[in-house]
C-alpha cells in the first residue's frame, strides 16, 4: 500500500481534525501518502480532494470542526453511487481508506469495502451512539460544553426563581441529556427511550421540589423527544404517544405549558449547534491520536473493514459489519439514579 484517503463525514465533532493529524503523521512514518477528500462521499464522488503533508496538518490537534469539511451523502446507499466512489479512488491511486464519523459513514466505508477499497472507520460523533465503542471522539467535549452552559443558565434561574428548559442535541438517542444532566445535576431529565407522564415525571417532581424549599429548576431534555420522525434510526425504542397527545412537539411548547400548570415563571434554551464547535478538550485530543495511529497501522497491515474502538478503555478495533448490527441499550438505571439524587 502506497497511498491512502481520510474523510470526515456526517455531522463534525470535536477532535476530529487532531484524528486527521495522527492518521497523516502516522502514514508518513511509514512513508505512505495521503490524500484528504473534501466533504466526506459527496466530495469523493466529486473528487474534490487534495495531499496532505506533515506540515499542513501539524496545528490541527488544537482546533474544531474538521478542515477537511463534512456532508451528508444520502445517495451513496445506492451501490452504482458506491461503485463510483470506489472507481474514483482508484483514480486517485487511493488503496485504503480512513473514514471519520458515525453509523451512518461507517456503513458507506463497509460498502466502499465490499466494492474494493479497504475501509477503515474512526468514531468521530457527539452523540456517543456507537454501540462497539464506548467512547467517540468529540463527546467529551461536547458534554464539558453542556455542562458550561446549565452551570451558566442554572445561576439565572436561581437569581430569577426561575425554571430554565434546555434542549440538547442527541441525533436520535439520549445519551447526551443524561450524561449532562447528571454531570450538572439537572432536577429533570427526559430522554426519548424511557416514557414520561408528564403530569406525574414533571409536574408532580417540581411541586413536591417547591414544598421542600427549592425556587429554581433545570430540566434537560433530549431534541429527539420532539421530532420522531427525523429520528428513525431509534424510533423502534421510542414511545412518543405521550408527547403526540399532549400536543407537545416542541421544548417552547412544553415549556409554556410547564409554567401554565406548575406556576413557575419558565424559560426555554436550545443549545444546539453549539454543542460542536470549539477546541476538542484534553480527553477528545488523546483518544483521536490514538485512533488515528491505531487506522493507518490497520491498513498498513492489510486489515480492513474494521471500526477503531475503545473496549475496557485500551484502544482496539472491532468487526465494521458486527459493529453496525449491534444494538446500545439504553441505561435506564442511570436515569433512575440521576432521579434520586435530584428529588
Amino acid at each position: 500500500m502506497k497511498t491512502i484517503g481520510i474523510m470526515t463525514s456526517g455531522g463534525d465533532s470535536p477532535g476530529m481534525n487532531a484524528a486527521i493529524r495522527a492518521v497523516v503523521k502516522q502514514a508518513k512514518a511509514h512513508g505512505l501518502q495521503v490524500i484528504g477528500i473534501n466533504k466526506g462521499y459527496k466530495g469523493l464522488l466529486e473528487m474534490d480532494c487534495a495531499e496532505l503533508s506533515a506540515a499542513s496538518v501539524e496545528d490541527l490537534y488544537r482546533k474544531g470542526g474538521t478542515v477537511l469539511k463534512t456532508a451528508r451523502f444520502k445517495d451513496f446507499k445506492d451501490p452504482e453511487v458506491v461503485a463510483q466512489g470506489a472507481e474514483n479512488c482508484k483514480k486517485l491511486g487511493i488503496e485504503g481508506m480512513v473514514v471519520i464519523g458515525g453509523d451512518g459513514s461507517f456503513r458507506g466505508a463497509r460498502d466502499l469495502t465490499h466494492a474494493g477499497i479497504p475501509c477503515v472507520g474512526i468514531p468521530g460523533t457527539i452523540d456517543n451512539d456507537i454501540v462497539c465503542t464506548e467512547d467517540t471522539i468529540g463527546f467529551d467535549s461536547s458534554m464539558n460544553i453542556i455542562i458550561d452552559c446549565i452551570s451558566k443558565l442554572r445561576d439565572t434561574s436561581e437569581t430569577l426563581d426561575r425554571c430554565t428548559v434546555i434542549e440538547v442535541m442527541g441525533a436520535g438517542a439520549g445519551w447526551m441529556a443524561l450524561e449532562g444532566g447528571i454531570a450538572a445535576g439537572a432536577d429533570i431529565i427526559l430522554v426519548p427511550e424511557v416514557e414520561f407522564d408528564f403530569q406525574k415525571d414533571v409536574i408532580d417532581v417540581i411541586k413536591a421540589k417547591k414544598a421542600n424549599g427549592q425556587n429554581y429548576f433545570v430540566i434537560v431534555i433530549a431534541e429527539c423527544v420532539f421530532f420522531p420522525e427525523s429520528n428513525s434510526k431509534h424510533k423502534k425504542n421510542v414511545n412518543f404517544k405521550y408527547v403526540n397527545e399532549l400536543g407537545i412537539e416542541n421544548v417552547d411548547k412544553f415549556t409554556k405549558k410547564f409554567q401554565a400548570e406548575s406556576g413557575v415563571e419558565s424559560r426555554a434554551t436550545v443549545l444546539g449547534h453549539i454543542q460542536r464547535g470549539g477546541a476538542p478538550t484534553f480527553h477528545d485530543c488523546v483518544l483521536a491520536t490514538n485512533m488515528g495511529v491505531h487506522a493507518v497501522e490497520l491498513l498498513n497491515n492489510n486489515k480492513s473493514a474494521r471500526v477503531v474502538v475503545v473496549k475496557d478503555g485500551k484502544i482496539t478495533d472491532f468487526d465494521i459489519d458486527e459493529g453496525l448490527s449491534m444494538k446500545k441499550p439504553f441505561d435506564k438505571a442511570r436515569l433512575e439514579m440521576a432521579s434520586k439524587l435530584n428529588f
